[in-house]
């Protein structure tokens, strides 16, 4: 998204794929009127928070992450671009990075590259990965969609009505993305943006008016 990053061997190296959602996500900003509150969740190097503020001016935006090492280098990538006035790093477990930050109910938009692929692969054809980044940055659990549902779930509450949320997930896991969402019954219809190939790599999709983040899931066992 024509920002120039720092890297580190200890953090995922971001690829096409989440250009495409950064690029989509700004698409969605530029028609907000006035000043648009944005997440970043599974922030990273904070390519996709910095990409977003340094292309949309009236964005403010919150990145999250886990590890050390990775808020440290955002941080230092935010420093870099001199963005520290719009843009926020924290660090914990998902949604929880965020709190005392008043954002529930109050954020317009949500973007998220989580692990996606499944430990079983990652033992396997895509062990080739771990050479030279992190596990945490490409174990998505069993089948390769656990932070999904914790991030589809949690969403909700931070969401304003109308606010949309995109993520992206691994190639073949469009259903399983579109499962999710509905479950929820949260959010609307759910539209998929294409790579270069023309497979779906990113969901996006709206937070519906009036369903909080209990009634969503209330009766369903989460």
């Amino acid at each position: 998204m024509d920002v120039e990053l720092e890297l580190a061997p200890d953090v995922l190296v971001p690829r096409e794929e989440t250009e495409l959602l950064g690029r989509r996500a700004a698409a969605i900003l530029r028609d907000h009127a006035g000043q648009a509150t944005v997440i970043d969740m599974c922030c990273g190097s904070g390519n996709l928070a910095l990409g977003i503020a340094a292309d949309i001016p009236s964005a403010r935006v919150w990145g999250a992450d886990l590890t050390d090492s990775t808020v440290a280098l955002a941080r230092r990538n935010v420093e870099r671009l001199a963005l520290q006035e719009r843009v926020t790093i924290r660090q914990g477990d998902l949604f929880a990075a965020l709190e005392g930050e008043e954002l529930e109910g109050a954020v317009d938009l949500i973007v998220c590259n989580p692990p996606y692929i499944s430990t079983s692969h990652l033992e396997g054809d895509s062990a080739h990965l771990l050479a030279t980044e992190p596990r945490e940055a490409f174990d998505g659990g069993p089948y390769g969609i656990s932070i999904h549902q914790r991030l589809v779930r949690d969403a909700i509450a931070f969401l304003k009505p109308g606010g949309w949320l995109l993520f992206e997930f691994g190639e073949g896991q469009e259903r399983q993305a579109a499962a999710l969402l509905a479950r929820t019954k949260a959010y609307g219809a759910v539209t998929f943006a294409t790579d270069a190939a023309g497979k779906p790599r990113v969901a996006l999709v709206q937070r519906r008016a009036g369903e909080s983040a209990v009634n969503a899931f209330e009766g369903r066992g989460e």
